[in-house]
Formats: C-alpha cells, sequence, structure tokens
C-alpha cells in the first residue's frame, strides 16, 4: 500500500500542489471519484477515503441501474478507497497544480470490492499465478483527435488532415505541440509509451506501450493514458476519443490489440520451445478462441464497438488465428525466442482496460487448463466461429455464460449484464436522425 512517507515525499518534490484527483475507473472505464486536498494525505493512505460501491456498476451516463441489485436496493453502502502505488503523478495538462492517484477499493470488512474491474484483473492474474505462471503484456491504443464542436456532433477533422494518413509524417508533425506534449505528460506520469505513429484515420494515431510483468500495471497504464490523451488535446484546443468508431463509411476504428506471453517461475517464457508452436501456445490460442463469443461483450461493451466489426477491415469478424496475419482475432508475431506471444486483436479502444485484460488470461488460463486445441490455422481469408456482429447478442450471451461467469465471479457477472441490458433499453428506445432521414417522409 502506499504509505504517509510516499505522500509527503511526493508533496515536498512538487510543491504547490493544491489538489489531488481520486480516480476510481468504473466497468465502463469512466473515471470517478473526488478532488482530495492535500493536508488531507493522512486520511487518504489510511483507507478513509468513502465512495459508495455501487459507484463501480453505474452506467455510462451515471446513473444507478436497478437490476444490478446494488445503490438503493441495499442501501448504497460505502466502500473504503486506497491509493494504488506507483500511480501518484503531477497532471502536466493541468492550468492549476494537481495531482492525480488512482483508487481501489475494500468493503467495510477489508475484502476486495468485487465490483472494481481492478479486482477482476487481479483475481486472473491470481488464477495464472497459482500454476506458476505470471503474465508478460503489452498494450497498443488507437484514438483519433478532432477539432471542437457542439456536443452531439460527429467529428470533424483537425485542419489539414481530412484524408487518409498512415505512417504519414506529415500528420504527426502537424499535430505536433499535441503530441508532443502527451509524450512529454507521458514521461511525468510514469507510463511507458513507446511508439507512436499516425493511423489510417484522419486524425487517428496509435501508441504502443512497453511490455511488462505486471497486468495491473499495464491496465493502470492504459486507463491512465486515456485521460491523459484527452487533457492534453482540450490543453491545445482539440478533442480527443477513444470511441470504437466515431467516424462512419470505410474510415477505419480504433482499437486495443494485447500481446501476451507466460514466464514461468524461472523468467522463462512458456510459449518458446525453440522450433515450431509450443504445446502451451497453441493450448492459449485455443482457449482465446473458445472464450472469445462469450466474452465478446467485455470486449466489445458499447453498441458503437460492432460498427468495427466489418469484412475487409482489420477488426476481425471470426473467431480465428494465423501467423503474421493482421486480419484474424488471434495473431503470433513469434513463436520462438524470449518474443514468442500472441496478440489478441478484438478489443475496440473503447473497451475496459481491466476488463479486456481480465477477459484475455481468463481465457488462455481456460486454454491451458483445458488443453483446448485451436481450429485450423488462417493462411489466406480468415474463417472461423463468427464473432457477433450485434450488441444484444453479445450481451445476452454473455449473460448465460459459465466461463464469463467463472472469469468475472457470480456478482461482477450479473452487475455488469445488467448495465449493459439497461444501456441497450435506453438507446434502442431513441429514434435516431438516419431513421428520420430515411423512413419519416417515405412512409
Amino acid at each position: 500500500m502506499m504509505t504517509l512517507d510516499d505522500m509527503q515525499s511526493f508533496l515536498a518534490a512538487n510543491p504547490g500542489i493544491e489538489r489531488i484527483e481520486l480516480l476510481f475507473p468504473d466497468m465502463n472505464g469512466v473515471m470517478r471519484g473526488k478532488w482530495y486536498s492535500p493536508d488531507s494525505i493522512d486520511k487518504l493512505v489510511a483507507g478513509k477515503v468513502r465512495l459508495p460501491m455501487s459507484t463501480y456498476a453505474l452506467d455510462i451516463a451515471g446513473n444507478d441501474v436497478d437490476g444490478t441489485g446494488l445503490a438503493l436496493a441495499t442501501g448504497d453502502p460505502d466502500g473504503y478507497g486506497w491509493p494504488v502505488p506507483g500511480t501518484l503523478a503531477v497532471k502536466p495538462w493541468s492550468p492549476s497544480p494537481a495531482a492525480q492517484v488512482l483508487m481501489t477499493m475494500t468493503t467495510p470488512s477489508g475484502e476486495p470490492c468485487v465490483y472494481d474491474p481492478r479486482t477482476r484483473l487481479a483475481a486472473m492474474a491470481g488464477r495464472l499465478a497459482a500454476r506458476g505462471l505470471t503474465a508478460v503484456v503489452a498494450t497498443e491504443l488507437e484514438f483519433y483527435l478532432y477539432a471542437p464542436g457542439e456536443p452531439g456532433e460527429a467529428p470533424v477533422p483537425p485542419k489539414g488532415l481530412e484524408g487518409a494518413q498512415v505512417y504519414d509524417m506529415s500528420a504527426v508533425s502537424s499535430l505536433s505541440p499535441c503530441l508532443e506534449d502527451i509524450q512529454h505528460a507521458c514521461a511525468v506520469q510514469g507510463i511507458a509509451a513507446d511508439v507512436l505513429i499516425a493511423e489510417f484515420g484522419p486524425g487517428q494515431f496509435e501508441i504502443n506501450f512497453h511490455h511488462t510483468a505486471d497486468a495491473l500495471a499495464m491496465a493502470d497504464q492504459s486507463i491512465l493514458f486515456k485521460r491523459l490523451v484527452k487533457g492534453c488535446a482540450r490543453a491545445h484546443d482539440l478533442r480527443a476519443s477513444f470511441m470504437a468508431k466515431p467516424y462512419g463509411g470505410d474510415q477505419p476504428g480504433s482499437g486495443m490489440h494485447a500481446h501476451i506471453s507466460l514466464i514461468d517461475g524461472d523468467g522463462r517464457n512458456i510459449f518458446d520451445t525453440g522450433e515450431g508452436i509450443a504445446d502451451t501456445l497453441r493450448h492459449a490460442v485455443g482457449g482465446a478462441l473458445a472464450t472469445m463469443r462469450p466474452l465478446q461483450a467485455i470486449f466489445a461493451p458499447h453498441a458503437n464497438s460492432y460498427r468495427r466489426f466489418q469484412p475487409g477491415s482489420y477488426a476481425p469478424t471470426v473467431a480465428s488465428w494465423g501467423l503474421d496475419h493482421r486480419g484474424v482475432a488471434v495473431r503470433l508475431p513469434e513463436t520462438t525466442g524470449p518474443g514468442a506471444r500472441l496478440e489478441h486483436r478484438i478489443c475496440g479502444a473503447d473497451v475496459n482496460p481491466y476488463l479486456a485484460l481480465a477477459g484475455i488470461l481468463g481465457g488462455i488460463a481456460t486454454g491451458l487448463e483445458e488443453a483446448i486445441e485451436p481450429p485450423s490455422r488462417t493462411e489466406t481469408d480468415p474463417t472461423g466461429t463468427r464473432l457477433h456482429h450485434d450488441w444484444l447478442s453479445a450481451v445476452e450471451e454473455f449473460g448465460g455464460s459459465d466461463v464469463a461467469r467463472q472469469v468475472f465471479g457470480e456478482k461482477f457477472h450479473h452487475a455488469y449484464t445488467e448495465i449493459r441490458l439497461s444501456e441497450i433499453a435506453r438507446l434502442v428506445a431513441e429514434v435516431s436522425d438516419v431513421e428520420y432521414r430515411t423512413y419519416l417522409h417515405k412512409l
């Protein structure tokens, strides 16, 4: 746990901090929390910050969902917040001196809060640890920068970036003040960003993170990076979005790819046997693919998420695998040596990183435990079990899935399902502008 000495040392090294922002990422990956006075850090490290446990189970708009059985149904009890070590950092984009820290939550009796997404990933890391294994993880996140507009309006690319820009250095240069601030903020906050490139879409960029043998730290960095990008973009009169597919037509969506290998107690990569594809790697792929549809409501959490899954795009439409093939759901960039790993490619950038990695590690663990063989390897056009193309089907399968209950726990699984069903019901009830344009004057 973070200590009072840690806090005092940080404040001494950063004089003038006016507030510390306490960040509790909910099931949607939305940051909830409080502003806290630096004068009260003794209470912060003692676990005396209180917040309703139902905060984790709000819908995307911030409303309680009755079906979860939380909030008023149980008296809306408080949990106790604890700062996550290694996440206290200055906010370089803040107009006034401020810091932030990620928080996790326990129940009044001291048990981890089962609704905290971080605890779900910790449980899957623990499942692997029970087998003497540690996941080495790296994520890649895509996002769009766009011009400011009115709430509810479609995004407009930054001026001069209206066309395709893949690997275009001029696209990077045109937004270099913002991108340089993003890189600087990553350095200040200890976020191990590696490579930044221009992606296909107008104003679309990708960041790659250094791999780490700490899945929780990787998820921490991924979710903090999202906040950082949004803050830096606003400081440059831009906006940023990790929406899965903010533009229609043939413009690409944004994903979060995860590279995973497993090391044993001696630090040996168990996916590396020196030649060919190891049984362990094959079974990990088999488990990832076998659990992909049941867990797709985690990997693609919102209505817009399903716009990415289109034929001919780089977002897979079937549970397939292959070697150096970017059209598959699970890619094997390397099969021998210390870099032997799998790349899980179906998550949208809108995913909650804790839940995405929990689902991926849960699938891999299932594959290893049950020695699941994958289907035939893809050499050309991907083939395999079709992934869900609509949101409701994915949520319904998740809601009835035993593997989803095993990975996420009964209580979390129930709450997450109810949140998604509530979101679906709310959006389905609204008549969209495109429906008015298409039907109102014709029918």
